[in-house]
């Protein structure tokens, strides 16, 4: 049996899988599905290995339409984030977007900080923030969300000054 880590880069795969090899497409399907599962995990909770499921296939239903192949990561983590928030929607959103995954903490403690301000703030809120630390900007959050820009940019604002203003407290 192939491990993961055996498995040829997503992106020499690309192009076999875009052809119809099935092959390629469950090695591709395989070797993103960690990159998936986090971001799922993270926007949804409880709901993450649903949502993984969910972006999975749809990135297995949309690859023959991605035309770049260097825009392959990027294509991927809009296809997730949009179909994380959507099973987010459909199981129910007070878990949606509580927590943010970074890999560049330096002190733990701060990732059980920012969870605990996260959790305090409103889901419209953590929403916002979580899109934007995955690296979405205006424009992509409201056509996640289904917002107008404006909307978008309004949150944005408010969700940091209450994120602050919560944050402060603890940082104390």
């Amino acid at each position: 049996m192939t491990t993961v880590s055996e498995l040829p880069s997503p992106l020499t795969l690309l192009p076999r899988a875009q052809a119809g090899d099935e092959h390629a497409m469950n090695h591709l399907l395989t070797a993103i599905t960690p990159y998936v599962a986090g971001i799922c995990r993270s926007i949804t909770r409880d709901d993450g290995a649903d949502a993984t499921q969910e972006a999975l296939l749809a990135v297995y239903r949309g690859l023959g339409s991605l035309r770049e192949p260097a825009a392959f990561y990027g294509w991927v983590r809009s296809v997730t984030v949009r179909e994380a928030i959507r099973t987010a929607r459909r199981y129910g959103a007070e878990s949606c977007c509580s927590e943010v995954d970074s890999q560049e903490e330096t002190n733990p403690l701060d990732a059980v900080h920012i969870s605990d301000v996260l959790e305090r703030l409103s889901q419209a809120h953590r929403q916002v923030l979580t899109l934007r630390a995955y690296g979405l900007n205006e424009e992509e959050m409201a056509e996640v969300l289904a917002l107008p820009v404006g909307t978008v940019r309004s949150r944005l604002f408010r969700a940091r000054r209450r994120f602050q203003e919560a944050w402060q407290p603890s940082a104390a």
